[in-house]
């Protein structure tokens, strides 16, 4: 490389870091490298972009090269993490190139911590690498409970560090109140939300379209009850259920799939866990009863009691409701009883009906 060129406003790009990361790109060294922004023109008055271009003019063996970088900034619009922030690009380079007369992306890179730059364009997959850990499902608890109906001293100490569990988390809050509208929009619109999940229940199902839609209706409501409470915005972890959860002997635990980004609303962790108290109960009794009203009722209280979070009563539904459609779907439990189904759906119907959750009535609501 005989000599470099580096706009100051060209961001946190180096003539080593380019240097290195196009010679991995071509194969060969590079020369003449000279790196500027792109900005001014047509878009001048725009007043938002999603990101920024910088173009970069070099050689390879003596041929002019001419290209342009482009970065996608943090921000709202679902780009406030470095994940959304990749998917947009991993995205674009495989669309780009298959749209008639669209400029074609060359290759897509990652930014090091150490700032160099590494080539990733010809990855047609991700995966990620994390640590084995010993442990038994929550869910054994559970499905113990269901069959013997008996709850042990270990069963209400579990209990109680899982809700523990959940104060502390959620003691710590976020400072970016458009990751609260996000969240809750989120809730409803996501593949993973509340519309990706009645999309996903089978057309021939017993749930019928009527129902489904007239629960959607309900939850949009909701949407604009919550959307403006962005002062509980928390750490979260986002799906908490029984599947996620390890347990050691006694009340040592890990969580595993935290899911749907950092921060959001307390009361989805809380509505996730406590709604399988009910699930569980449910195709035990046909109601919320014994061991399982005890586990529900007593989370309740200690969450409440220790948080000092009674808002989260005013706010819950929605996300009962979430939980409840994936609970009652026939695609994610095609063996559920058909009572049971009928019971979940109810329960569901009845608390977005409600203005405030109050936990003493869950069985009024499930229509047991």
């Amino acid at each position: 490389m005989t000599t470099a060129h580096i706009d100051p406003r060209a961001g946190p790009f180096t003539e080593n870091a380019l240097g290195a990361y196009l010679r991995t790109l071509h194969g060969q060294a590079v020369a003449n490298l000279r790196l500027s922004r792109i900005g001014a023109g047509a878009d001048a008055e725009k007043a938002y972009g999603y990101g920024s271009i910088l173009r970069i003019d070099y050689e390879v063996a003596s041929e002019p090269r001419h290209v342009m970088l482009e970065t996608v900034r943090a921000g709202p619009f679902g780009h406030e993490h470095m994940a959304d922030r990749a998917q947009s690009l991993l995205w674009a380079h495989q669309a780009y190139g298959r749209l008639p007369r669209h400029v074609p992306s060359l290759d897509i890179g990652a930014i090091r911590e150490d700032g160099s730059l590494l080539p990733v364009g010809s990855v047609t997959e991700f995966f990620m690498l994390v640590p084995f850990v010993d442990g038994t499902e929550y869910a054994a608890d559970l499905l113990r409970i269901r069959e013997n109906g008996a709850l042990g001293e270990s069963d209400a100490a579990r209990a109680r560090a899982l809700c523990d569990y959940l104060i502390d988390i959620h003691a710590l809050r976020g400072a970016e109140s458009g990751l609260y509208v996000r969240r809750i929009r989120e809730l409803l619109g996501h593949g993973e939300g509340i519309f990706g999940i009645v999309d996903g229940y089978p057309k021939h199902s017993t749930v019928t379209a009527r129902e489904l839609r007239d629960i959607e209706s309900r939850c949009l409501d909701w949407r604009w009850k919550l959307k403006g409470r962005a002062h509980r915005l928390r750490q979260v972890h986002g799906d908490f259920h029984p599947w996620n959860i390890l347990f050691r002997p006694g009340t040592d635990f890990t969580v595993l799939d935290r899911s749907r980004g950092e921060w959001g609303e307390p009361a989805d962790d809380v509505a996730c866990l406590t709604f399988n108290y009910l699930f569980f109960s449910l195709q035990r009794s046909g109601r919320l009863e014994g061991a399982f009203d005890t586990l529900f009722g007593n989370f309740w209280e200690r969450y409440l009691g220790r948080s000092g979070d009674n808002e989260i009563l005013d706010v819950v539904a929605p996300f009962f409701a979430f939980r409840g459609l994936v609970l009652a779907s026939p695609l994610w439990y095609p063996t559920l009883p058909e009572p049971v189904r009928r019971k979940l759906l109810r329960f569901v119907r009845a608390v977005l009906d409600t203005d405030r959750f109050e936990p003493t009535r869950v069985n009024d609501y499930c229509g047991a």
